[in-house]
């Protein structure tokens, strides 16, 4: 793998691949990418808030007020009151950031019914049956003042609800664009009547719960009709009052693109009546509120309007937003500027922006500006890193994002424009990085070129130790319990001959090459090759605990190599094609080990008697035609995988006889109920052979052929071979079972 990464195509591919992409997620709408362009955008406000104008002012209904009238609701007579003297002091547009849906609780109509039922109020219901309702009269002080805007809430929850229409904003296809939804909550019949204008307060939050977008146009139809009504938000409607117009047009970008991708593509602005002022909104409609600091000196007590204590001029000529500040209320919000304000000065601040004719705007433009700057950036790293060195690339990478966060900084503040710098530079500073990585493993790989070429002939773990401390590049060893495999290919003699020298080569190469590779994934060391034979060993150089393990485990994956090898020999053969088979031999138990030679030219290896029956173990798979042979040591460390005991030999060259074991597979196979069942009849028979009970073993050796596991055919055979010559011709009493093999 580090190879392939050190590779120099590697790495502009790799490069390219990133940097296509950070391209292509430019233009993405992912939360991830929208946190990032908040967070930019956040502090291109925090850096420098909008000034605001003082041609708006907040009624408050504070904790002082509702300490001085009560708490709420007021008495619809009350918020008359407050209407009517706000008109008499001057104001210019007076705006309601609250719903009356419920009937006033208080009005003559509604405490007649509560003491209908109840004796000694007979002379006092007919008197309150004459009076006027509350809402009644709230909603004849409205029209009264005739500039008042009532405001409406949407929800996403079904009513049957409808608000009042009293702008008009045209535009093809608005239901597209614009968010839809399905309940509201609005002002009762009587007080809507008159007011002269009628808008949503809904707001939309982002994931992080702070308000930076505010829908202008909301969609909303009764489930009873198919018609969609297109509403105004509580601040377009205040701004068409002020302007006094009927209602306008909403502008709309191309329809071709806007198929396309109506996110980018939508609503490009509203215009209030025919020639009136244009406000700019986003694709979906919404307004980037460009919000400035909350200001004591905006609220107004509520109740100082209605002790008349306020002088005229603290509203004379000015929007008026009729609000609560009273944490009980629960009109709180979340800006970029402020964690906690009252909702009613995102209305404001709204108001104020197109007032002051102060828009931002996020244009599509700016985005393929950001998708450009990073594409640039990242060819120029692709391109010239190889011929710059990582200080020379670090101060150009700088420069760039210097260059990026001005650029962005320089279109905020001069013409609001959004321009989001922190992805780009992201992106470019991941290309750098990865660059960097990139061209640092390709020098590593250059360095250690000639380290790998002796690094092929021992474990990765050895080589790591070795580069820590090469002190042990010393003769000398010890004596350590070992693992140890030999591993050889049968009939080797006879498939060389047929073959010429270079594909010989190859042939042995494409065999050794995977069991190398699962020696060292399974933490061996290599000790040597011998034709086409290796030799290899666990638990040395480093101590590993599990080594007969992870040499089973080696094995077992070897002769599914083997598997792999011979399936793509096959389908390289022009003719019959060459079959390979393998037999494994391992044994555990004590090795003097380490680094033998002489002074001039040593090697890590091992010996001792351990590891010569080893060999003499892979020499008797022949006899076995088994692909693995164990020694009984080794299968004791492995009581948990498939193993069945074949035999009690004396080895050649051996005097004191052994067991063997052939494995047959991991803890899975060893689990299988079929495994089971062969293993409990193999045992059966092993130990009538063992006892001289030749007759009661052939009975057993039937059930096992039963079986059919193909893997210990020759197995059955050599046994049903000597049993039967053992019936016909019995041993002595000095009988043992012991086999002595004739060939290593």
């Amino acid at each position: 793998m580090q190879r392939i990464l050190s590779s120099q195509i590697t790495h502009i591919i790799l490069l390219l691949i990133l940097l296509f992409v950070a391209v292509v997620m430019s233009f993405s709408d992912a939360r991830w990418r929208q946190q990032i362009q908040n967070f930019t955008f956040d502090n291109y406000n925090i850096l420098k808030p909008r000034v605001a104008s003082d041609r708006i002012a907040i009624i408050d209904i504070d904790e002082a007020s509702l300490a001085e009238i009560g708490q709420m609701p007021w008495p619809r007579t009350t918020m008359g009151q407050l209407v009517l003297n706000l008109k008499e002091m001057g104001a210019k547009v007076i705006v309601f950031d609250i719903v009356f849906a419920e009937p006033d609780r208080i009005s003559p109509e509604a405490i007649a019914e509560k003491l209908i039922d109840l004796d000694g109020f007979d002379d006092v219901l007919p008197r309150l049956e004459t009076l006027p309702d509350n809402d009644t009269l709230f909603g004849l002080d409205i029209g009264k003042a005739g500039n008042v805007v009532t405001g409406f809430s949407f929800t996403n929850d079904k009513t049957d609800t409808t608000p009042r229409q009293k702008g008009v904003f045209r535009g093809k296809d608005l239901e597209k664009f614009v968010p839809h939804l399905r309940g509201v909550s609005a002002n009762l019949k009587v007080i809507n009547k008159y007011a002269a204008g009628n808008g949503s307060f809904f707001v939309s939050t982002d994931t992080d719960g702070i308000i930076r977008r505010v829908p202008m146009l909301v969609a909303h139809a009764r489930e009873d009709t198919s018609i969609t009504s297109i509403y105004p938000s509580l601040s377009l409607e205040t701004i068409r009052v002020l302007d006094e117009e009927r209602g306008g047009r909403v502008i709309l970008g191309d329809p071709r693109y806007a198929q396309l991708d109506p996110n980018r593509f939508g609503v490009e602005g509203i215009q209030i009546g025919q020639e009136g002022r244009f406000i700019p909104t986003n694709a979906r409609g919404e307004f980037l509120v460009y919000f400035a600091k909350s200001n004591k000196d905006w609220y107004i007590p509520a109740y100082k309007v209605l002790d008349q204590s306020l002088p005229a001029e603290k509203v004379k000529d000015k929007i008026v937003f009729i609000g609560t500040s009273a944490v009980g209320l629960k009109d709180i919000r979340s800006t970029p500027l402020d964690t906690f304000i009252p909702g009613v000065e995102v209305h404001l601040n709204i108001v104020d922006q197109i007032l002051q004719d102060n828009y931002l705007s996020r244009s599509i433009e700016a985005e393929g500006l950001e998708a450009v700057t990073i594409l640039l950036a990242g060819l120029f790293i692709i391109i010239f890193a190889p011929f710059i060195g990582a200080i020379a690339q670090s101060v150009i990478l700088f420069m760039v994002v210097s260059v990026l966060i001005y650029a962005g900084w320089y279109a905020f503040d001069q013409y609001g424009m959004l321009i989001d710098v922190a992805y780009p530079g992201l992106s470019v500073l991941a290309l750098f990085m990865l660059s960097t990585i990139l061209t640092y493993l390709r020098s590593e790989q250059d360095r250690r070129q000639v380290r790998d070429a002796f690094g092929l002939y021992i474990s990765t773990d050895f080589m790591k130790e070795l580069t820590k401390h090469p002190e042990k590049l010393k003769l000398g060893g010890e004596i350590k319990e070992l693992t140890v495999m030999f591993s050889d290919i049968r009939g080797f003699t006879g498939i060389s001959e047929g073959l010429e020298p270079e594909a010989l080569i190859q042939l042995m190469n494409d065999f050794l090459t995977p069991m190398s590779d699962l020696v060292m994934q399974n933490r061996g060391t290599i000790d040597k090759y011998m034709g086409d034979a290796m030799m290899a060993f666990w638990n040395a150089p480093l101590d590993d605990a599990e080594h007969a393990r992870h040499a089973c485990e080696a094995a077992l994956g070897m002769l599914d190599a083997l598997d792999e090898i011979n399936h793509d020999l096959a389908q390289k053969a022009e003719g019959a094609p060459i079959v390979l088979k393998a037999g494994i031999g391992i044994n555990t138990g004590p090795c003097a080990v380490g680094n033998m030679g002489s002074r001039q030219r040593f090697a890590y290896s091992a010996l001792g008697d351990s590891v010569n029956l080893a060999s003499r173990l892979e020499g008797q798979t022949k006899l076995y035609d088994v692909g693995i042979l164990l020694g009984e040591e080794t299968q004791k460390h492995i009581p948990d995988f498939a193993t069945l005991e074949l035999d009690l030999i004396t080895v050649k060259g051996k005097t004191k006889p052994v067991r063997v074991f052939a494995l047959l597979g991991d803890e899975n196979v060893a689990q299988d109920e079929g495994f089971q069942i062969l293993k409990g009849k193999h045992e059966l028979m092993i130990q009538s052979y063992r006892t001289g009970d030749f007759k009661e073993a052939q009975k057993h050796l039937k059930d096992c052929k039963k079986e059919k596991q193909s893997q210990l055919d020759t197995v059955y055979d050599l046994y049903e071979a000597r049993l039967k010559a053992l019936v016909k011709n019995p041993p002595g009493e000095d009988w043992n079972g012991v086999y002595v093999a004739k060939a290593k």
